[in-house]
This record gives C-alpha cells, sequence and structure tokens, in this order.
C-alpha cells in the first residue's frame, strides 16, 4: 500500500512520520510504501488516527493488488520497495 500525508503542524507532522517509519519505507518526503499484513495494517491505523486533526489533515492510504505492485516504475532515482514474504491487502 501506498501511505501519504499532508499534515499542518509539524509536531504532528514529525509523530506520523515516526509511526510510518515503523511501518514501511518512505520513499517521497511524505510518502511511505507500506507491505503489511491486516494485522499489522489495523495496529498502524490505531495509532495514526488520533494524530490527525480534522479538517486541517489529512492522511491517504492506496490499497495496491499483487499485480499492481508488479507494474510500478520508477522514473528517476529511487527503487520500489522488495520483500519476497509480503501480503498486500
Amino acid at each position: 500500500m501506498i501511505i501519504s500525508y499532508d499534515i499542518s503542524d509539524d509536531r504532528r507532522r514529525r509523530k506520523i512520520m515516526q509511526t510510518l517509519e515503523d511501518f514501511g519505507r518512505r520513499v517521497q518526503f511524505s510518502v511511505f510504501e507500506c507491505l503489511l499484513l491486516p494485522v499489522e495494517f489495523e495496529k498502524l491505523k490505531k495509532k495514526l488516527k488520533p494524530l490527525v486533526k480534522e479538517p486541517q489533515d489529512s492522511v491517504r492510504i492506496y490499497f495496491l493488488c499483487v499485480l499492481d505492485v508488479g507494474r510500478i516504475q520508477v522514473l528517476g532515482a529511487g527503487k520500489v520497495t522488495e520483500e519476497k514474504n509480503f501480503f498486500v491487502q
């Protein structure tokens, strides 16, 4: 899955970034690639929910199927997160 965020408060933004680093790999300033089991995804949501304040903040979660992951293309620097044993929701 791809998770992006737009958080207005520096302190909350830092906490969200640190939380996401525990669950995935940062690929852009506010974008993470995460390869999570369903139980891990629920744990991540539980940690993120109190940090996101409406209406000014936004965290977006894009689910990818196995076929989508295989079709990811990178132009320029960087590479797609690769792990041999993972579950994509």
